[in-house]
């Protein structure tokens, strides 16, 4: 058994976003509410996508804009109290993803007891935060380091707000991130977050790894669901879970059970 399927089981499992409110230090950040606001905003759509029956859960700290390659160790340190502070509610695997700092994703899964970690963990990128280029090799080994080494690893090959400096086609990059850099899956993305990645290009990657996992990783919507699950194996979905499917609002019950309603119905009603 793979560790992909240790953690998520033989099927197609729907991840879905626990977007953090933007946390202490960042602009965005709200000082009025503080940290106990940013808990029971995420406790509420924690228990909202729970009951909607989602597959496993990842907290991320979407909201940290201007985003940052080396994240403040502050933002690491309240996304760790933040998760320990729900643990006792969690039931389903969950995931984390320190936007876009992979050395700080491996130390916030060693710290929370996270299953998996999704990152830009391989590439080289222009992008809006300047040039991007991510070490997989000492972000993996830092994971080893600090007993994270077991939590599934989920790379995102087709990076938002930036584009890959390397020649290669994305199927071709992508291929040879599992040969040379062992991930447990590989995500495919739109040009940004809420932007579905290209069926065409879901297709041409799960085309040239017919054994490693390839999930979908934004922009997955209701109309599309069905469509995305025919071709890859498994997806990470967000905005079209919020109220009005607006990324920054609050998880809408009624469209979360919806999304899983088509889901499950994608899935053969697992």
């Amino acid at each position: 058994m793979t560790r992909f399927q240790q953690v998520f089981g033989a099927g197609k499992p729907v991840i879905a976003m626990v977007h953090l409110g933007a946390l202490p230090g960042t602009p965005l950040h709200d000082g009025a509410a503080g940290m106990d606001g940013i808990l029971a905003a995420a406790t509420a759509d924690l228990a909202a996508l729970q009951a909607a029956g989602v597959d496993a859960v990842m907290f991320g700290n979407e909201n940290d804009r201007p985003y940052e390659l080396k994240v403040d160790t502050a933002s690491t340190a309240a996304m760790a109290f933040v998760i320990g502070r729900l643990r006792d509610r969690i039931t389903v695997p969950f995931g984390v993803n320190v936007l876009w700092d992979p050395m700080a994703t491996m130390a916030l899964a060693a710290a929370t007891g996270a299953a998996f970690v999704r990152e830009i963990f391989t590439g080289t990128y222009a992008s809006d935060m300047g040039l991007w280029s991510p070490d997989a090799g000492a972000a993996r080994r830092y994971g080893s380091r600090l007993g994270a080494g077991g939590v599934a690893t989920l790379y995102n090959v087709s990076a938002e707000f930036a584009g890959s400096l390397d020649p290669r086609s994305l199927p071709d990059r992508a291929r040879s991130a599992v040969f040379s850099s062992v991930p447990d899956a590989v995500l495919v993305s739109g040009a940004i977050t809420g932007e579905a990645a290209r069926m065409e290009d879901l297709e041409a990657v799960k085309r040239v790894l017919p054994t490693t996992p390839v999930l979908a990783n934004t922009g997955v919507k209701h109309a599309t669901i069905a469509e995305v699950l025919r071709i890859a194996d498994g997806c990470i979905v967000g905005s079209a879970l919020k109220v009005g499917g607006d990324t920054w609002a609050a998880v809408d019950p009624d469209r979360a059970k919806d999304f899983m309603d088509r889901a499950r119905a994608a899935r053969g009603g697992r």
